[in-house]
């Protein structure tokens, strides 16, 4: 029996059993236990030194970017939209396909990394770029020139996750780049 079924099995029986109770309770005190000399404890040492332990093979690894897409398909169905050809639907039928994936999609992004804008501002407004800004929150175009502070036009507010939560794969290495397993019916 292995540890985990061990400790079910103790668990049960220590809550329908004082006597076993009291029992696990002395052997966990130390008291019901045998003192162990040095001698003992050098020769249990080599044995558990002795004991060759098999080699477990590493869970498989996934790419993050196939789980989000995953679940981007699972629950939204981007990829089929997104890979569907276009050209036989007219801009109603793209439109009315679109809009529930992409209902869809936001529902997934914002469970996944809570999205807010990087900047409070609206379109359009005036903004200040401070000194020493950071390139990877601000991204300048048009007329840049001197130095910093920078005042200008706010085309986009850009887009920053408050956190990330991926859910974690747990499937096999064969299935780790499968966005969407095949379906069949029967």
């Amino acid at each position: 029996m292995g540890s985990v079924g061990l400790a079910f099995q103790v668990f049960f029986k220590t809550m329908f059993s004082a006597e076993v109770a009291q029992r696990v309770r002395t052997v966990l005190d130390g008291t019901a236990l045998p003192k162990i000399t040095n001698d003992q404890k050098s020769k249990q040492t080599a044995f558990v030194s002795k004991t060759p332990h098999p080699a477990s093979e590493p869970p498989p690894k996934r790419s993050e970017a196939i789980t989000l897409l995953s679940a981007l398909q699972r629950e939204a169905r981007l990829v089929d939209l997104v890979q569907q050809p276009l050209a036989q639907f007219t801009d109603e039928q793209i439109g009315a396909a679109a809009r529930g994936v992409l209902g869809d999609s936001a529902a997934v992004l914002l469970r996944f990394f809570a999205l807010r804008p990087v900047l409070r501002e609206n379109e359009g407004d005036q903004v200040q770029v401070p000194a020493g800004y950071d390139p990877g929150r601000y991204n300048l175009s048009g007329n840049v020139s001197g130095s910093p502070p920078y005042s200008g036009k706010l085309a986009h507010a850009g887009w920053e996750a408050t956190t990330v939560n991926l859910p974690t794969w747990t499937g096999n290495k064969a299935s780790a780049n499968i966005i969407a397993p095949a379906e069949v019916e029967i």
